[in-house]
């Protein structure tokens, strides 16, 4: 019987999906010389996490069939190998964008009604600190969302509520399409010098790392928020954060991801009151991760099926 590798564990509903072709095997960790052991001989590999998939890896076995990755994101998985290859590369696109966009609405609110503060304050016995510092209002503020795709029409459509101002910058979206949500689209240094908060929501590409560096923060507004739940790499380093954030050019950071992962955590910026942090965790909510372990093992089962389905990277192996 085949085998099908996982490089992390999935819910039963999706296990049941993939059993009909293969005996589930999960590796023992994400090493690439585990993979390069416990690879062979599987059909199918479901990608997990963000483990490098080399094109040592994706040669290894030669009854290999298919890559599934459990994100939008793909840039761990070496695809032009894989395509080399005719293999086949799914993925799942859409199935956390709810949850990514409550996520930056969360952050948003979070930074500019100043939560962690006022909690650490009040538990420290600081009841007058009310009369030091005021929290922000989200009314009439102004949103830069860096990529109008899945979840930044979603944001856009998230802070309606709040009467709030929406700015987008994706050189690849139709300014038409995103017009229905009331988003008005600008270039990328109209958009971080007129935001009060930015949200990156953007692909990781070769345009897109480093796009926020030290020189475009340095037109931020001032006291403005970012909030990175794109990939680390869409900024620079977090030297030019932690530097605004010292000079007080940006009034608070909140980051979901890094480069690389996970990061160094002596770095200064973590140190910081203003900078709020997760681990890359804000996708993975039950809906979201119920959502996209189905849709990647849909995925695997449509290819060992001889089918073609929508989510596939690189279709020109069809």
């Amino acid at each position: 019987m085949s085998k099908i590798l996982l490089t992390g564990p999935i819910d039963e509903p999706s296990r049941n999906i993939l059993r009909e072709f293969g005996e589930l095997v999960f590796a023992t960790d994400n090493g690439e010389a585990t993979l390069l052991k416990e690879i062979d001989g599987a059909c199918a590999l479901v990608v997990r996490g963000v483990p490098p998939i080399s094109a040592a890896v994706i040669q290894r076995s030669d009854e290999l069939r298919v890559i599934a990755r459990t994100g939008v994101g793909y840039s761990n998985v070496d695809v032009a190998a894989a395509t080399a290859l005719g293999i086949p590369v799914v993925f799942t696109p859409g199935a956390g964008a709810r949850a990514v966009a409550e996520a930056s609405l969360a952050y948003m609110l979070t930074l500019t009604k100043k939560i962690q503060h006022w909690d650490r304050q009040l538990k420290a016995g600081n009841w007058d600190s009310r009369y030091e510092q005021q929290g922000g209002d989200m009314e009439d503020a102004t949103v830069g969302i860096v990529g109008m795709g899945r979840i930044g029409q979603l944001v856009a459509q998230m802070t309606r509520p709040f009467l709030m101002r929406v700015i987008g910058f994706d050189p690849y979206v139709d300014p038409r399409t995103v017009s229905q949500f009331g988003v008005q689209m600008v270039d990328i240094d109209t958009l971080v010098s007129e935001s009060d908060f930015i949200c990156l929501h953007c692909v990781e590409n070769d345009e897109t790392k480093g796009l926020i560096n030290r020189e475009r923060l340095s037109k931020v507004k001032q006291g403005s928020y970012l909030i990175n739940l794109a990939r680390g790499s869409v900024v620079e380093s977090l030297d030019v954060l932690h530097e605004a954030l010292q000079s007080g050019r940006l009034g608070g950071v909140a980051l979901d991801v890094f480069e690389p992962e996970p990061p160094d955590v002596d770095h200064p910026i973590f140190q910081s009151e203003r900078c709020l942090t997760a681990p890359h965790s804000m996708a993975g909510t039950p809906t979201a991760t119920a959502r996209l372990q189905r849709m990647a093992s849909e995925g695997v089962v449509a290819i060992l099926r001889g089918e073609q389905p929508d989510n596939v990277v690189n279709r020109e192996v069809f």
